[in-house]
């Protein structure tokens, strides 16, 4: 099985941007963290980050066909990214929405998702781990949907 993993803006900031908020764990520790996990249980995660919501849009597009899930972090487009929401609805993939924080204990702004509508599912609040446990529900989703 082979999961894209795509984060979206300031993600490649972990460990500096407010530590406080989403740990002292680097982007690269991120990134080494769910490939290894992955692969533990023989599937393949690529993880992807970019700032940019068109490129975010386009990576969901190239999953369709290269991969069998998705797990995404959109980052602060999570609030207002239709643009993401119809990529996650038009490749039809099975899909987790990812927060590190408890984006419904933060800003009235962040509490409200509109790329959730696109996803099986969402996580948020368990910090880095968050990736882990979408990663074993897509396992164990795709796998007995087989």
């Amino acid at each position: 099985m082979k999961i894209m993993v795509i984060n979206g803006p300031n993600i490649n900031m972990l460990g500096v941007r407010e530590p406080d908020v989403y740990g002292a764990a680097t982007y690269q520790d991120l990134e080494k963290m769910i490939e290894d996990y992955a692969a533990s249980l023989g599937a393949e995660a690529i993880v992807l980050q970019s700032n940019s919501e068109g490129e975010i849009v386009d990576f969901i597009h190239h999953a369709l066909g290269s991969c069998d899930a998705i797990i995404i972090n959109p980052g602060a487009y999570t609030h207002y990214s239709y643009a993401v929401l119809d990529a996650l609805k038009s490749v039809n993939l099975p899909a987790v929405e990812v927060h590190i924080s408890n984006i419904h204990k933060r800003e009235e702004f962040r509490r409200k998702s509109v790329t959730a509508a696109g996803c099986t599912g969402q996580i948020c609040g368990l910090g880095l781990k968050g990736y882990l446990l979408a990663v074993d529900y897509l396992l164990g989703e795709v796998k007995s949907g087989e």
